[in-house]
């Protein structure tokens, strides 16, 4: 199976098993609605990249893609818990999303809060069961990880640095600071995961790790070359936002050719830190690559 097929074929599983979790919502009116916003937010769209990269982690160490797709779909509910906040109009103002409106255009702004709010403590909810893993403290310490990847220490502050971007200086330094905990630090999450379901030793949780590190930058600033010259209608979003807004990216203060030619090194980090997993991380890798020449 090619890279990609096997990308759609493992997004195909996610998008059915969170439709599952989304599926048995409240029956008053009010909950009815929030639920229909939830699943508006959660399904029918993405590549659903977080928990692909989470399951061919647990992969790595013989976990078969049953038992890693709870927490697969319990890591998708923060990342678009975290879409929906980002476009809100506080934040960046987005009125397009994967290719149709944003959540608070299509509802209304109240309930896309609501609903973020819902997919984040539904994503704990997830995770906690039983049913994610036998072992509660498997359980208890993927909910750790999760709290802190996206906590205050993690993306949500990575969201407050590039808010406050648009009114102060950002080094190249700062950039990549912000840019790994807003980006990068759900995508740490799903490759140390994988390693915390399989039970890796030291070493092969520190691989994933360093793996994640360089994917994470690699996927931020492919995302900012499209935004600075990618379409709009291939890339399912509004384009050229983070030079209109004043946005701290590493493609304005290193230029197009800076910015690819750092792309590049980023891949071959990534594919440095896979060394010890030898032909089963032949996966992971393609995921890398992918995500440096991606056009959407």
């Amino acid at each position: 199976m090619t890279f990609l097929a096997e990308l759609e074929r493992t997004a195909s599983a996610v998008e059915h098993r969170l439709g599952e979790h989304l599926a048995a919502g409240p029956t008053s009116p009010g909950g009815t609605e929030l639920a229909e916003a939830m699943r508006y937010a959660a399904l029918g769209g993405g590549k659903r990249l977080r928990p692909f990269l989470l399951i061919q982690s647990a992969r790595l160490f013989g976990v078969d893609e049953a038992h890693a797709l709870d927490a697969a779909c319990a890591l998708e509910c923060v990342h678009c818990y975290s879409l929906v906040h980002d476009d809100l109009p506080a934040m960046d103002d987005d009125a397009v999303r994967r290719g149709r409106p944003t959540l608070h255009v299509a509802f209304d702004e109240a309930t896309a809060i609501l609903a973020g709010d819902a997919l984040l403590t539904l994503a704990f909810e997830i995770l906690s069961a039983p049913a994610t893993h036998p072992d509660a403290a498997i359980r208890a310490e993927l909910v750790l990880m999760l709290a802190k990847e996206a906590g205050w220490r993690g993306m949500a502050l990575g969201q407050a640095l590039d808010l406050s971007a648009t009114h102060r200086h950002f080094s190249p330094e700062d950039t990549v600071t912000m840019q790994t905990l807003k980006t990068g630090a759900l995508f740490r999450f799903a490759c140390e995961a994988g390693a915390v379901l399989g039970r890796a030793d030291s070493p092969g949780r520190a691989a994933l790790v360093a793996y994640a590190a360089a994917f994470g930058q690699a996927f931020q600033l492919a995302d900012d070359l499209l935004d600075a010259q990618g379409d709009a209608e291939a890339v399912g979003k509004a384009v050229a936002k983070d030079a209109d807004r004043g946005k701290a990216t590493l493609v304005a203060l290193l230029g197009v050719t800076g910015a690819r030619a750092r792309l590049a090194g980023l891949v071959a980090q990534a594919e440095d830190a896979l060394e010890p997993f030898g032909g089963k991380a032949a996966t992971l890798i393609d995921a890398a690559r992918f995500v440096a020449k991606r056009r959407a």
